[in-house]
């Protein structure tokens, strides 16, 4: 049985859904101790609990250990296959995280699969749905990965209730990745939306974007404003996404109590705008949430980043823990420069 420790690193909820993902790919037992360590409130939380499982069920996982606040659990898993699966994580829990950890094992069977997940579509701390869908997804599919997102309805913090869909058919394994450089901006689109709110907050989120935005690009916007048919209670979020020959590079934000809608859009579109000047080919977020299926990808891929997080770092150290892919990183001008491969 491989051991991990779940304090390594970044040491949060992402390395136990990586993990377990991972363990059903390769068909590899696996034990996590210390999870969440050094978090305020250790152990596994309702989310943790969904994702890993989700991936048992995909798999039919033996499991030890997945319950409330524990902070070690055992995995061993059969082979994974298709099929439908309904997961509800029963708080406001991120949806796009159970996504996450689903998706590699989903992608890696080889079979037709439908995900439908109940739990917050927009939340602090995680992709929003729309992210998801307009930067994750389309680098996915220029990998050859053919699926399609539907958000049922949007659910937001603390009351959830959000659904989405994912619809996944069987695909050969992925084609590699390869963006040395990002190519010339063809357009960049904002999509900005809330729910039970007066529609004026998503005008100022896209306003006050479009003008953090370096100048003389083609900017295309969408503000949406959904009604209590479409969401279990208020919220909002905006979704930046720069398209170019090559890649997609995205941003976004979640809207909270306190923090002005302009403040929200101003950091979306600083954050892109910082990606595009320094030649990226993945946005800092989309670099740790790729490297999964770049491992699993035949043939090396190749990206350039502003910077690795700490997510990243760990996704690495946790991917060669299963002898899956090797990294290499190097310093390039203002930025990083990745290769993955077996």
């Amino acid at each position: 049985m491989l051991e991990i420790d779940g304090a390594h690193g970044e040491g949060g909820g992402q390395l136990v859904r990586t993990a377990v993902a991972l363990a059903a790919i390769r068909g590899v037992p696996v034990r996590i101790s210390r999870i969440r360590a050094g978090r305020q409130k250790p152990g596994l939380a309702p989310q943790h609990i969904a994702a890993v499982r989700a991936v048992a069920s995909m798999c039919d996982a033996l499991c030890e250990g997945v319950e409330l606040r524990s902070t070690a659990l055992s995995f061993t898993p059969r082979r994974p296959r298709g099929g439908r699966y309904r997961v509800d994580v029963g708080t406001a829990g991120s949806i796009t995280l159970v996504l996450q950890a689903m998706l590699p094992v989903a992608v890696a069977c080889g079979e037709r699969c439908r995900i439908s997940v109940r739990g917050g579509t927009d939340v602090r701390a995680a992709p929003p749905v729309d992210y998801f869908r307009q930067v994750l997804m389309p680098l996915l599919a220029r990998m050859g990965l053919r699926a399609e997102l539907t958000v049922e309805r949007r659910g937001y913090y603390p009351r959830g209730g959000g659904e989405a869909r994912l619809e996944l058919a069987s695909a050969p394994r992925l084609a590699p990745f390869i963006a040395d450089d990002p190519g010339p901006v063809a357009r960049i689109q904002i999509h900005a939306h809330v729910s039970r709110l007066p529609r004026q907050i998503a005008d100022r989120m896209v306003e006050a974007a479009s003008l953090a935005l370096p100048p003389g690009q083609r900017i295309d916007t969408q503000v949406d404003a959904f009604g209590a048919d479409r969401s279990a209670g208020p919220g909002g979020a905006i979704v930046l996404c720069a398209s170019t020959p090559k890649t997609v590079l995205g941003a976004a934000g979640v809207a909270e109590r306190g923090v002005r809608a302009e403040t929200l859009g101003r950091a979306a579109a600083e954050s892109l705008a910082s990606d595009l000047h320094a030649g990226a080919t993945l946005d800092v977020h989309a670099a740790d949430q790729m490297l999964v299926f770049l491992a699993l990808a035949q043939g090396e891929s190749r990206f350039r980043a502003r910077e690795l997080s700490s997510h990243a770092r760990t996704a690495m150290w946790l991917i060669d823990q299963f002898s899956v892919a090797r990294f290499a990183v190097e310093a390039q001008a203002g930025a990083v420069g990745v290769r993955v491969g077996g």
